[in-house]
């Protein structure tokens, strides 16, 4: 699959570009290239600090943003690698708490594609391979490592984890991970490994069943949610709870109920490893310090956003991925504030419109969609987007041709107290670009 990575400092972009003409493993799952690959460089997977590993389909990123706040919270050097990026290519690799420098990711690029003839890797088992060499070689207590894509067949899998976790799952990417939550869940439970404790998410009986037998398998021992551990939310505070020990803190600062969920994961993920002293005021920090741009993330006051009038600000302007049904069901409630709203809607090809739309619409205020193309790749088109939201029961139904003109049209027509942005990451890191937002 394409990645469209791009980068304004030229070595990077140089490599960059070597890494587009790369023959097709790209849409092929499988560990022998990524293995192959990495014997060519040392096996730095082998020589990593405690792994913290974390799959799933929706959450994954935010529980891996709790687990960086509590290790930092306490004090800890942490590694991160994550995925796709949003503006900038640096956003994948985090060392020892700051993003990549470019000169250093160019080098290690570099160092990895000079190894790489002749195994036709991929764009992601390259930059993986990339992010397990400077973790390797700068000193951390700890490496948050998030899966790309399924989880048994990720080039992440060759890790050797301390604590694996599994957040929400969801139907997505179904010519990879198959049709059925069942064979998804299996795919995501792939990351169990002997004896490493296995924490997941409550799920329903038939997906939590292939979710147990993954990890019997596999020899890992499986915490789950509601019968390991459980978290319940107040007002103002949420209780975290496993046998033995009680913890409350505040909600999560990351915007919406699902997040509750999301840190009680990256808790529990801290509880039942051994390895890593997290005291209880750097758990709760974490409910605090966790930041994960766009998702649900309110706006600041940018170029951007002053397209719009003050009244449509009234309720935020927010920004969320949002690009399968699951995602969208989780934010529904979060943006609307029982006001007149607006989205802005923008989807990759491979994505279903239908279900997120039927999520997204299903609130009791009057919402007026724009439907916009997604910059540089394969999208719904916007008319039949369109069509699609005024199926659904939007109040009308537009399309434009980016993002700037959907605000300006929002603002001529005067309607939603309340903006979302939503339907891929990629048109999300173009809106934090242009209202100046780029994550650091």
């Amino acid at each position: 699959m394409p990645d469209h990575a791009t980068s304004s400092h030229p070595a990077v972009q140089a490599q960059l570009d070597r890494l587009a003409h790369l023959s097709p493993g790209a849409d092929v799952l499988g560990l022998e290239r990524i293995t192959r690959l990495l014997a060519r460089l040392g096996d730095p997977h082998l020589s990593l600090p405690p792994v913290l590993h974390v799959a799933g389909t929706n959450g994954k990123g935010s529980t891996c943003a709790f687990l960086r706040a509590a290790l930092e919270a306490a004090r800890y050097a942490v590694h991160v690698y994550t995925s796709p990026h949003l503006v900038r290519f640096n956003e994948r690799i985090r060392v020892a708490g700051k993003l990549i420098e470019d000169d250093a990711l160019a080098a290690l690029l570099a160092e990895v594609l000079d190894q790489a003839d002749g195994i036709g890797a991929s764009f992601f088992e390259v930059t993986t391979a990339a992010a397990l060499i400077a973790f390797a070689r700068d000193p951390a207590a700890a490496c948050i490592v998030e899966v790309g894509l399924g989880g048994r067949l990720d080039a992440t899998n060759v890790v050797r984890p301390l604590v694996t976790g599994v957040a929400q799952l969801g139907v997505d990417h179904q010519s990879f991970l198959g049709d059925t939550l069942e064979q998804i869940a299996f795919e995501k439970a792939g990351i169990a490994k002997p004896g490493v404790p296995l924490v997941t998410m409550r799920y329903p009986p038939p997906v939590a069943t292939v979710v147990a037998r993954a990890a019997e398998a596999a020899g890992a021992r499986l915490f789950a949610q509601g019968e390991a551990w459980s978290v319940e939310t107040a007002a103002t505070t949420l209780r975290y709870r496993d046998p033995g020990f009680d913890l409350v803190t505040g909600q999560p600062r990351l915007a919406g109920a699902h997040q509750a969920d999301n840190l009680g994961l990256a808790l529990a993920m801290l509880r039942h490893q051994g390895a890593l002293h997290v005291p209880e005021a750097a758990m709760r920090a974490a409910a605090d310090w966790a930041t994960w741009p766009a998702r649900m993330q309110r706006l600041g006051d940018g170029p951007l956003t002053a397209r719009l009038r003050p009244e449509q600000r009234r309720h935020g302007v927010w920004l969320d991925g949002a690009h399968n049904p699951s995602a969208a069901e989780a934010i529904r409630d979060s943006w609307t504030a029982g006001a007149p709203t607006a989205i802005v809607l923008g989807m990759l090809a491979n994505k279903d419109a239908t279900g997120v739309l039927r999520h997204l619409l299903a609130t009791s205020a009057p919402c007026h969609v724009i439907a916009i193309p997604v910059p540089g790749h394969d999208h719904h088109a916007p008319e039949a987007l369109a069509t699609l939201a005024e199926q659904h029961g939007a109040a009308s139904a537009r399309t434009a041709a980016s993002v700037e003109d959907a605000f300006d049209i929002l603002a001529s027509l005067r309607v939603g107290q309340s903006v979302l942005v939503a339907g891929s990451l990629y048109l999300a890191g173009e809106v934090l670009r242009l209202n100046g937002e780029e994550p650091d």
